[in-house]
């Protein structure tokens, strides 16, 4: 068992009375950004969610000084939507999924920093505007185009290999952690892992292949697939644990396939 697995099974044995939380703030898209820290009451099984939403109940920082509540996004609280993605302790995950026992006990204090993520707009306080990512989806075609609704029939035989791959890549919930901790992502320079991941997806799909051409032509310009530095990071921070190089180095294949031979089909 490694150490990453041991820590999971360890408890929070001597808890702190109290819990620090240090927060990024941000009045507005464009002002500069504060810090301020707020102190709880330890209450075992909290998540940063509901840390949050005591703060919010009493808005004042540890030097007694009354604010604004933090603004967050938030909706499932089951890890199934992304919205509540933020950076906690440094690293990017689900706020709903990140137990505060688990992150004192990383870090041994009583302290919790939470920051938003540096990759897109920050909007307010912990809250980021996330439309770069569906532009993205836009500009790969991440959709299967139907021309009705009426019964075709069944469908054509698919493999539990086929089944089971395009089942992983489906479980992308556009939550934007791949995109944070890649080195080579901005606002332009490079579309990501997650448009690639869905491209991938929606060309092993029997309809949307048909689609191909434009998808890997999407991934073809200037912010395209070529921009991939290959630090692996995505594979990382993905809470679905989505195979993101195996989808990148499978879709920069069908590119070279395509544009090899491509001119075949005209």
């Amino acid at each position: 068992m490694n150490s990453k697995n041991r820590n999971l099974t360890k408890k929070l044995t001597d808890p702190p009375k109290t819990i620090k939380f240090k927060i990024q703030r941000r009045e507005k898209e464009g002002a500069d950004a504060r810090w301020e820290t707020f102190e709880i009451p330890y209450r075992r099984n909290l998540n940063v969610i509901s840390a949050l939403m005591e703060i919010r109940k009493n808005p004042v920082t540890v030097e007694g000084k009354e604010t604004t509540p933090p603004v967050w996004d938030m909706s499932c609280l089951e890890q199934v939507c992304g919205i509540c993605t933020m950076v906690i302790n440094g690293r990017v995950r689900q706020s709903c999924s990140a137990l505060v026992d688990d992150l004192l006990l990383a870090t041994g204090g009583n302290i919790v920093t939470l920051q938003p993520m540096t990759k897109f707009p920050n909007v307010r306080d912990l809250k980021v505007d996330r439309t770069r990512m569906f532009d993205h989806l836009k500009q790969v075609s991440a959709w299967i185009d139907l021309d009705g609704t009426y019964d075709l029939g069944p469908g054509p035989h698919i493999s539990s290999e086929v089944a089971h791959e395009r089942y992983v890549y489906s479980r992308c919930m556009t939550c934007g952690c791949c995109l944070e901790a890649c080195p080579q992502y901005s606002e332009n320079q490079y579309i990501g892992p997650q448009a690639i991941a869905q491209a991938r997806l929606f060309n092993m799909h029997p309809v949307g292949k048909t689609e191909m051409d434009e998808r890997l032509n999407g991934l073809m310009e200037e912010n395209g697939i070529a921009n991939c530095g290959n630090a692996q990071n995505c594979l990382e921070v993905c809470p679905m644990s989505i195979p993101l190089p195996r989808a990148i180095y499978e879709t920069n294949r069908d590119i070279t396939v395509n544009s090899l031979f491509g001119w075949l089909k005209k």
